[in-house]
């Protein structure tokens, strides 16, 4: 077993298409970007856990044995999560130290969450010097966020967190877990627009929506066969039987639904270099996001009409769970500055917020990196 510390990277991702599909057994198509969580471990004698946040300056304890241990509402939740989860999966883990630092902006949809968990993970595995498929501990981070931390998210943030890779968008399926790497052109920079604005209402709206999905499903189930998820009804089908439905579920499925094809037909245009036809994709699921889904803001909205005007730029839409966060956008590099000026400038006249603007490029998943003090 290990006697020195080590250090474990695991980035935060940007969603380019594909949004509120992941947990409707759907595609997605997220990167990992330049903005990493970093978990350093070393072993402890005793079964227990100690985690310092340099972020929120806080440490925190808890013994691997406690049989009780649960949600606090605190950032500890993740960390400590994935590790109750590692242990309910039959792995015993060695007591460790943590020391936790992120880049990637909290609460603003770039997945701080899915980061901590990855990292955290990684660091726990190779402390303790157990074997786990990447793809099993995607899962168990998944888990954790759901089970533990109270969130239900889909498995893409903790999936591409583990396996992006450079220069590469990654179109995942939600239910089999074949990927594919697509090419993100050299010529075009990810930017990322925080609005500085997160309402309170994120996480009771993301479980109703998703409970809309539900019973979206259940109703189609009765009229198409072997239907289990959004994932296996088409739009015509949506027509034919969903006009019964409430009509704010029969949105939800229409979002849903046409953000899957959008997806695929995305994947396309990528291989093929048509970034104008990306770009138009984009467009359109901003707007099924803020008419069917409802899960844009005013800032949002605001944020991806002041980048639509703008010259270089492909594509604009929300990105992550909506109700705030970011923004992100396609640009060519040589109207990155202009791009990131122009739109800064034009918000804060507004809102008078001041926003956060990340110019971001696709970077490799997790992985352990040379030993460094944090």
């Amino acid at each position: 077993m290990p006697t020195e510390s080590r250090t474990f990277r695991a980035p935060g991702r940007v969603n380019l298409i594909g949004e509120h599909t992941d947990y409707n057994d759907g595609f997605v198509m997220p990167v990992a970007i330049d903005l990493s969580t970093w978990v350093t471990v070393s072993p402890l004698e005793q079964r227990k856990l100690q985690i310092r946040s340099e972020n929120f300056d806080e440490e925190i304890e808890v013994d691997l044995d406690d049989q009780n241990l649960a949600r606090r509402g605190h950032w500890s939740d993740y960390p400590v999560g994935v590790a109750v989860m590692l242990e309910r999966d039959g792995h015993r883990l060695r007591g460790a130290k943590l020391h936790v630092r992120s880049e990637v902006p909290i609460g603003s949809g770039l997945s701080s969450s899915a980061a901590i968990e990855v990292a955290t993970g990684c660091a726990l595995v190779a402390n303790s010097g157990v074997k786990i498929d990447a793809r099993e501990l995607a899962l168990l981070c998944q888990k954790a966020e759901n089970e533990f931390a109270g969130a239900r998210v889909g498995i893409m943030d903790q999936f591409v967190s583990l396996f992006g890779e450079e220069q590469k968008a990654l179109m995942l399926d939600c239910r089999s877990l074949e990927f594919e790497l697509l090419p993100l052109p050299d010529n075009v920079r990810l930017i990322i627009c925080n609005t500085m604005v997160k309402h309170e209402l994120a996480a009771s709206a993301y479980n109703e929506r998703r409970a809309q999905c539900e019973a979206g499903v259940k109703h189609l189930a009765k009229f198409v066969a072997n239907v289990t998820a959004l994932r296996d009804v088409t739009v015509e089908q949506l027509e034919q039987f969903g006009r019964d439905l409430p009509e704010v579920v029969y949105r939800r499925c229409r979002h849903v639904i046409t953000e899957n094809a959008r997806v695929l037909t995305a994947a396309r245009a990528l291989e093929q270099g048509d970034l104008k036809e990306f770009g138009r994709l984009m467009a359109e699921s901003h707007r099924s996001l803020r008419d069917d889904y409802e899960v844009s803001s005013e800032e949002l909205d605001l944020m991806v009409e002041l980048a639509r005007k703008i010259e270089g730029v492909y594509g604009a839409r929300m990105t992550g769970g909506g109700f705030g966060g970011c923004t992100v956008n396609l640009v060519a590099v040589e109207h990155v500055a202009e791009f990131s000026n122009r739109v800064a400038e034009s918000y804060e006249e507004v809102t008078k917020l001041k926003p956060e603007i990340y110019i971001c490029s696709a970077s490799n998943g997790a992985e352990e990196v040379p030993n460094k003090t944090l």
